[in-house]
């Protein structure tokens, strides 16, 4: 972890925050490098953190029976965890009405229609659980009153600028050049 600072004492305190806050919300493992720059005169605090690797994401065929029964017009969902249920009913509920989705037992969704298209619908994603984890641990992390950000997240790597004025592109190549350097 590298932290780039103006203010050496300001980088100790900084570097004591982030490994604290990272520690409480158990992130410490699953971070390969990050670095961070923080300017109090110029009033600006980018953090690059790179992502470890995940596991596969989990779609609905692998924790569910999606099976099409013609005669009714319906798709039979039987789910084998139990889990992963509000992941499902909050996915379906962006695809479907309410009105189209009945839950007779809590193993069971029936949808009208043929919806075996949901056989690779994509539950959990670890990655992504993740890199919104992580944003979190950021945003507790960036000074207090920096409220105009800029995301330049890229693939296994979340990217922060923040600042409490407008963002400079200064700012902007140096978070793009701290991506770089960590990317491999």
């Amino acid at each position: 972890m590298l932290i780039d600072s103006n203010d050496k004492d300001g980088a100790k305190v900084y570097d004591m925050i982030i490994r604290q806050m990272l520690q409480n919300l158990q992130l410490s493992p699953s971070i390969k490098d990050m670095k961070v720059f923080v300017d109090s005169k110029e009033v600006v605090f980018i953090m690059v953190v790179k992502m470890d690797k995940t596991s596969n994401s989990t779609k609905l065929s692998e924790i569910a029976n999606v099976t099409y029964e013609k005669e009714e017009d319906k798709t039979v969902l039987k789910i084998f965890d139990e889990n992963y249920l509000p992941n499902i009913l909050k996915l379906l509920w962006r695809e479907f009405s309410r009105d189209q989705l009945y839950q007779p037992d809590r193993y069971t969704i029936l949808l009208d229609g043929d919806a075996s298209f949901l056989k690779d619908l994509v539950v959990f994603s670890p990655k992504v659980n993740l890199k919104m984890r992580i944003i979190d641990a950021i945003f507790r992390i960036i000074p207090e009153g920096f409220r105009v950000l800029r995301e330049l997240s890229k693939d296994d790597i979340v990217a922060i600028v923040a600042t409490d004025e407008m963002i400079k592109d200064d700012w902007i190549l140096k978070c793009q050049k701290y991506i770089e350097e960590i990317k491999d």
